[in-house]
């Protein structure tokens, strides 16, 4: 069983920045990639940014130049730091972990409780 913690999510006006943090622990073999997708009221689950564990990165068209996101591979930990943040970054930040369990290599996902990040003046 794998646990993800996510924090860093709040309140913060329009021009403003936040960094999320999300620790993966438990049964992770190896790690194959982090991200973060989110979700807004009323909306579909979207993807935010995501890092491979070789450091490849991959951002939604919406954050780019904004978002930058990184990962300490030995605490398993990602972070994003979202800067110059608008109304429309509101949303419920999730993050994902693909990893494997076991030396079977089988990928598998797992999934944080999500964090509120709200940008209003």
């Amino acid at each position: 069983q794998v646990h993800l913690v996510e924090s860093g999510g709040g309140l913060v006006q329009p021009g403003g920045s936040l960094r999320l943090s999300c620790a993966a622990s438990g049964n992770i073999f190896r790690i194959n990639a982090m991200g973060w997708y989110r979700q807004a009221p009323g909306k579909q689950r979207e993807l935010v940014a995501t890092i491979t564990s070789r450091g490849y990165t991959n951002y939604a068209d919406s954050v780019k130049g904004r978002f930058t996101i990184s990962a300490d591979n030995a605490k398993n930990t990602v972070f994003v730091q979202m800067n110059s943040l608008k109304p429309d970054d509101t949303a419920v930040y999730y993050c994902n972990l693909l990893y494997y369990a076991s030396s079977r290599y089988i990928t598998e996902a797992s999934w944080g409780q999500g964090t509120q990040v709200t940008v209003s003046s």
